[in-house]
């Protein structure tokens, strides 16, 4: 009873199953909080976060109004960041960008890697026929580099942030999937599957309730190291014109806006590419954390 939280979550031999995986969670914590690099990370996401919903509130102006008087103004107390081509506030632009980013962001890390993690149990698990099938098929999107095949579905279905999202999401999936199958072959013979085996567990509740849960810790260190290349893909279907459409507030395409004027007003394709870059860089940090906390040949699982 004298035992503290902290003690009780450190303890050696924890009591319960709930006090295990608390305990387990604390640890965790505790290490990443270590890390201050991905502590940076992770704030400036969350920063992110925060200023993605608020941004009808904190935007100093709509990001669609323009002002063709007050076109290429540089820096200033009435325009943090300066205007663009058109006038319009790019602060407000890039506040209310960040909602498509982290939408872009969001919807591809839960599209990508639950089809990667399907194909890629399915096929270390199954063997055979099966997986030499599902790999070829893998290998073929592999061949492309991402960012081409992704313009190659976006032309295809036609330019909007719906299909380059799909277009992005299907051409991610790959590493995720040889990742969960290489998890898979390491675990797919070992002593506890047969057990389940034995007992009567079937191929589909093996992979459900045994082998999915053992690959996912793999799979969230592979997808926050892999958001800024999502990022950097969508910016280059949007400088393209193949991503958001205008007059949306799109990092990329205000980058591609401001190119035409890069020596002379710098400021307009600066910023978004400023922010890009540090929310890239933030992922990333997070990332690092991610892999110290997740994985099992670092912290000696």
């Amino acid at each position: 009873m004298n035992q503290t939280r902290r003690d009780w979550l450190l303890s050696d031999a924890p009591q319960t199953r709930r006090q295990a995986r608390m305990g387990a969670l604390y640890q965790g914590w505790l290490t990443f909080r270590g890390n201050k690099l991905a502590m940076l990370g992770l704030i400036v996401l969350v920063l992110l976060i925060g200023i993605a919903i608020l941004a009808p509130w904190l935007a100093p102006q709509s990001p669609f109004t323009q002002d063709l008087a007050g076109r290429l103004q540089p820096p200033s107390a009435e325009h943090w960041l300066g205007t663009d081509h058109l006038g319009r506030d790019i602060l407000s632009r890039l506040i209310h960008g960040s909602r498509i980013t982290l939408f872009i962001v969001g919807t591809v890390a839960l599209i990508a890697p639950v089809i990667g993690l399907f194909i890629g149990t399915v096929a270390g698990f199954a063997g055979g026929w099966a997986d030499q099938v599902l790999m070829r098929i893998t290998d073929i999107f592999l061949a492309f580099p991402k960012l081409i095949l992704a313009l190659a579905f976006v032309a295809a279905l036609g330019p909007s942030i719906g299909n380059a999202v799909l277009a992005l999401a299907l051409t991610a999936w790959p590493p995720y999937a040889r990742l969960a199958r290489a998890e898979t072959l390491t675990i797919r013979h070992a002593d506890f599957i047969a057990a389940a085996r034995l007992q009567g567990a079937g191929p589909l509740r093996l992979l459900i309730r045994h082998i999915w849960p053992l690959c996912i810790s793999s799979l969230i260190v592979r997808v926050a190291l892999d958001m800024a290349g999502i990022i950097l893909s969508a910016a280059g279907l949007g400088f393209l014109g193949l991503g958001a459409q205008p007059p949306m507030p799109e990092w990329g395409a205000m980058i591609s806006d401001g190119r035409t004027y890069i020596l002379d007003f710098w400021w307009v394709a600066a910023m978004p590419g400023i922010a890009i870059f540090i929310v890239s860089m933030a992922f990333n940090l997070l990332g690092d954390g991610l892999r110290d906390v997740l994985d099992p040949k670092g912290s000696g699982q």
